[in-house]
């Protein structure tokens, strides 16, 4: 981002209060703090006690739970599809973390989160009010194909055309920026989440196998490609017999693998194809020199960044820190905020929806 040089005032301000950003991820959620960078990346998971209703742990903590807990303690992820599912949740989720990065206690003037730009107005309000009371005096939303963008260091206030393919946990996003606005977008809700769900469903009808989210994730981390790998892969997973009820073991291939996630993979593309065919041709040929960015855990599957080159015929890039992109935005943004009105007015207008 194009700043001004910080005045006097802002510098002072800086030093005794905390601007934050935060990437409120499906699956895991980052924090950064003006001037130092991201400072935190935990889970976005919540134990919480049934019988009582008290929050017991968060992030990693609740993680390690999931699956694992008594009966009157459920650890649950609060957010489904990029969206707040369970407000109270997100709300003591959000105050946790925002505890852990600013234990100094020094004033929070300014929160900006990152959402998906497919929300509703009113799940723009719910992110907006939990991050009011976590605390924060003046909290802000950005779409995040937009802070994704600025944190790939993709230049969206020029007048040219910038596609990014932000695929998350819960949805996948794709939006052609230029000057310092997204001209065309599509937000689906199938991105890292469905890829596992597919894999889990594979699993279970092949195999009459089944297996916990951990497990699949696993899976999809060491098996899962989007092309045919030079030598194919296997992997020995363990999960319950659906017939028996015992413990029971699978030996599974990346081939397999492969054709069991084709079907989201195959929805992610179609989504670029659409955001293209929606596209000014004015920005197509940018698109067509420039090439596509792709940023979130999903950029990190193999082969996918091939797949998507050969069906839209375009180059593609991966992003130098594709899990970091959104909130690395946030933190572009939180460190112009005060000497921009540009950006200042940018976030505003987002955050009105």
């Amino acid at each position: 981002m194009k700043n001004e040089k910080p005045s006097f005032f802002s510098s002072i301000t800086r030093r005794f209060t905390r601007d934050i950003g935060i990437d409120l991820g499906t699956a895991n959620t980052l924090v950064s703090v003006g001037g130092r960078g991201i400072v935190l990346r935990e889970p976005s998971v919540v134990a919480i006690n049934k019988d009582t209703g008290k929050v017991i742990a968060v992030g990693e903590e609740a993680k390690r739970m999931l699956g694992r807990t008594p009966g009157n303690i459920v650890a649950i992820r609060p957010l489904r599809d990029g969206v707040i599912a369970d407000y109270h949740s997100t709300e003591e989720m959000l105050r946790y973390f925002i505890r852990r990065v600013n234990r100094r206690g020094a004033p929070l003037v300014n929160v900006v989160v990152g959402i998906p730009s497919g929300v509703t107005e009113v799940e723009r309000l719910a992110v907006i009010e939990a991050a009011r009371k976590a605390g924060a005096t003046k909290a802000y939303v950005i779409e995040e194909p937009m802070a994704a963008a600025i944190g790939a260091g993709l230049p969206v206030e020029d007048p040219q055309g910038s596609l990014i393919v932000d695929i998350g946990g819960g949805t996948t996003e794709v939006a052609m920026i230029s000057l310092g606005g997204i001209v065309q977008s599509r937000s689906i809700r199938v991105a890292g989440d469905e890829i596992d769900e597919a894999i889990t469903n594979y699993i279970r009808v092949a195999y009459n196998l089944a297996v916990g989210d951990r497990t699949a994730e696993q899976t999809k981390i060491e098996l899962a490609s989007a092309t045919p790998l030079e030598q194919e892969l296997t992997l020995t997973v363990k999960g319950r017999d659906l017939i028996t009820g015992l413990p029971k073991s699978a030996e599974i291939s990346s081939e397999e693998i492969r054709s069991a996630i084709s079907k989201p993979i195959q929805s992610i593309i179609e989504a670029i194809k659409l955001t293209l065919e929606n596209t000014p041709p004015e920005l197509h040929a940018d698109a067509a020199s420039d090439g596509i960015m792709l940023a979130g855990g999903g950029a990190l599957l193999r082969g996918l960044d091939q797949l998507i080159s050969e069906e839209t015929r375009l180059p593609v890039r991966i992003a130098r820190d594709p899990l970091s992109c959104v909130v690395l935005g946030t933190g572009k943004m939180l460190d112009a905020l005060h000497d921009s009105p540009q950006i200042r007015r940018m976030l505003e207008k987002a955050s009105k929806g």
